[in-house]
C-alpha cells in the first residue's frame, strides 16, 4: 500500500513557506521534501500530547517519506559515482 505523500517529492509550489515553517517551529535540518508531512505530524502529535499511540498515520507516512528520499538519494550518488 503506498501512502499518501511517501517518496513523491514535493514540487515547489506544494513546498510550504519559509514562514509557514519558521511558525510551524521545524528545525532547518527536517527542511526537505518531506517537510509538510513533519507539519502534520508535529500537529497531530501536539493536538494529542504527544502520546506514543497516537498519530500513527502520519507517523508512518512521514517515515515512509524519509525512506523513500534516503533511496532517491543513494541512486543520485551512483549515477554520480559513474
Amino acid at each position: 500500500r503506498m501512502v499518501h505523500g511517501a517518496g513523491q517529492g514535493m514540487a515547489a509550489a506544494d513546498m510550504p513557506t519559509h514562514e509557514e515553517m519558521n511558525k510551524a517551529r521545524i528545525d532547518p535540518a527536517h527542511r526537505d521534501t518531506c517537510v509538510k508531512l513533519l507539519i502534520s505530524l508535529n500537529k497531530c502529535r501536539r493536538k494529542n500530547f504527544w502520546l506514543p499511540w497516537t498519530c500513527t498515520d502520519e507517523k508512518h507516512a512521514y517515515e515512509a517519506c524519509q525512506y523513500y528520499e534516503y533511496l532517491r538519494r543513494v541512486e543520485l550518488f551512483k549515477k554520480e559515482g559513474k
